[in-house]
């Protein structure tokens, strides 16, 4: 019987299973499996990162807009401990992520070699899935397992330990079989009960004013007709959480956009407190999305809870029905029910939409036609709302551009076109995952946003994109502060600002000395010209904008306007 090495056989498991990418970055203990892929012919191209944490952050930007696992790798020990932070962004956004991190040898276990940690229990809490390989006849069946893991039920990142000896042990190549369908997700897919979606359909034909809020479970689902094919047959207004954006069009009439604490404004809180049934879809109820729980106010309104995830339902809001499935197929046949019940759309949702956007993009304009200086964040989210191009993807950092691009930024089509990472918001994440992006949709405009101080955690990136001439438009929000934590003391703590403020960076000319096209902007009048440029350009391009530092902004925050 032909056998091959451990490496050649993770190598082979890969390939069968449609990995195209991976994102990593070389150490000692991977040397067997680097090897084996420099040797296969397997279709696959390694995008070398400067850092583990990007690689995982490109895994998950690839995975957001490909519709495919997102794959990153790393070596053993301070690596294995780098690449945790987008491990679990991506496992907590229910973004299919594989990381495989290679490790000491099984012989060396306990000795004290360098670079051991426990990976198995390290990882155990950051992942749906979670395995350290003890021998090579192993890897075909454990690669197998994490692609089913990560693509069925509620997806999220999987983690493999591929110790030194076991990349070098000998693998029975009749084992090496895989399901590239698992590739895909979500993979497997299962419909909620059938009495329950007619009960759903019931209450939301008698209902007065139905608001659906929608988190990311739709477009990861692919469920953005089916759901508003519902919201249509009744009149409700469809809000979204930050990554539930894309899941309708922002120009449709139902659509009235993102609600919460971070990019929600006092109209569309409004509309949420007129609501008399609220149907969270594939939306947990968190913190931000209901300002701690307050909007809707518990009781007040009925509600119907749609997650792929049973343990979803209930937890933070009693629910009149609950329904476990998954977004797309559920969502159908509700339509389908909701079509047999003869109930005809209502017009409140319409016209609440129409008097909350009125409202907001009132206040909206009125601050970004302003040419005041330092140049107001707003006039940086218009200027892209005119030049991209709808099938641009648009990556932020969670500090200064989050609010601001999830609250006003526009796209009319629906689909995944803006990204930010929400689940635990480290800086830093924007420059790596829209690196990932491009290569997830390469025919696409991908536009990172950056605050300075993520600037500071991902500039080594720079290299990695000149290298492999990534032709992303970056643009830096420089306030030379870490902005959120700095708003957050003015109105939670009196204005006693400690240890927020750091130098002014010419952040053009660091770019440029990696070899991207940079420009420095402080005038509002030459804002749009020089964008446009960015957008344009088929190669790197990074844009600093000198703007009005957070604190003293209006940014779409909900404890900040209070």
């Amino acid at each position: 019987m032909a056998q091959i090495t451990g490496g050649e056989a993770f190598v082979r498991m890969l390939q069968l299973h449609g990995v195209k990418h991976i994102f990593g970055l070389c150490g000692d203990t991977s040397l067997p499996f680097y090897d084996a892929m420099c040797r296969l012919d397997h279709g696959m191209q390694h995008i070398l990162t400067r850092d583990e944490r990007s690689a995982a952050y490109m895994a998950d930007g690839y995975a957001r807009v490909s519709g495919r696992v997102g794959v990153c790798e790393g070596p053993s020990g301070g690596g294995a401990t780098y690449i945790l932070p987008g491990v679990v962004e991506a496992n907590e956004s229910s973004i299919p992520v594989l990381c495989f991190t290679s490790d000491i040898s099984v012989s060396a276990r306990g000795r004290y070699a360098l670079t051991e940690l426990d990976q198995g229990a390290l990882f155990k809490p950051l992942t749906k899935w979670n395995t350290v390989l003890d021998a090579g006849a192993d890897i075909p069946r454990v690669l197998r397992n994490a692609f089913n893991q990560m693509t069925t039920g509620r997806p999220g990142a999987a983690h493999i330990g591929f110790p030194y000896d076991v990349q070098k042990q000998m693998v029975d190549e009749s084992d090496v079989w895989g399901d590239a369908s698992l590739n895909q997700y979500p993979s497997r897919r299962a419909c909620a009960d059938a009495a329950a979606i007619a009960e759903a359909a019931r209450l939301l034909a008698k209902a007065e004013r139905p608001l659906f809020i929608v988190g990311g479970g739709v477009v990861i689902s692919g469920a953005e007709q089916e759901l508003i094919a519902c919201a249509e047959h009744v009149g409700a207004a469809v809000a979204t959480t930050i990554s539930g954006q894309g899941s309708i069009g922002d120009a449709h009439p139902l659509a009235l956009g993102v609600v919460g604490s971070n990019g929600g404004t006092l109209p569309t809180r409004a509309v949420v407190q007129a609501a008399d049934l609220v149907v969270f879809v594939s939306c947990r109820a968190g913190s931000v999305t209901t300002e701690r729980w307050r909007y809707p106010a518990p009781g007040k309104a009925s509600v119907i809870q749609l997650d792929i995830d049973a343990g979803v339902i209930g937890t933070n809001y009693s629910v009149a029905v609950g329904l476990v499935g998954d977004a797309k197929l559920t969502l159908a046949a509700l339509r389908d029910e909701l079509q047999q019940t003869g109930a005809s759309a209502r017009g409140w949702g319409r016209e609440a939409v129409a008097a909350a956007k009125r409202e907001k993009f009132s206040a909206f304009r009125a601050l970004a036609e302003s040419n005041e200086r330092p140049i107001r964040p707003e006039r940086v989210v218009a200027e892209l709302n005119r030049l991209l191009p709808g099938e641009a993807v648009v990556v932020a950092d969670p500090g200064t551009p989050c609010p601001y691009f999830s609250a006003y930024f526009e796209n009319a089509l629906t689909g995944r076109h803006f990204i930010s990472n929400r689940a635990h918001g480290a800086l830093g994440y924007s420059m790596a995952a829209a690196a990932g992006a491009y290569f997830g949709r390469p025919g696409a405009k991908i536009v990172s946003i950056m605050g300075d101080g993520s600037f500071g955690f991902t500039v080594g990136e720079l290299e990695t994109i000149c290298r492999l001439k990534i032709p992303l438009a970056m643009v830096v929000i420089s306030n030379s502060a870490y902005g959120w934590i700095k708003a957050g003391q003015k109105s939670g703590f009196g204005e006693r600002y400690f240890s927020v403020d750091f130098s002014r960076t010419d952040h053009a000319a660091v770019a440029s000395a990696f070899g991207v096209k940079s420009y420095r902007v402080e005038d509002p009048a030459k804002l749009g010209a020089t964008l446009r440029l960015a957008v344009e350009a088929n190669e790197p391009v990074l844009v600093d904008v000198l703007c009005q530092p957070l604190e003293q902004a209006r940014a779409p925050v909900s404890e900040w306007i209070a």
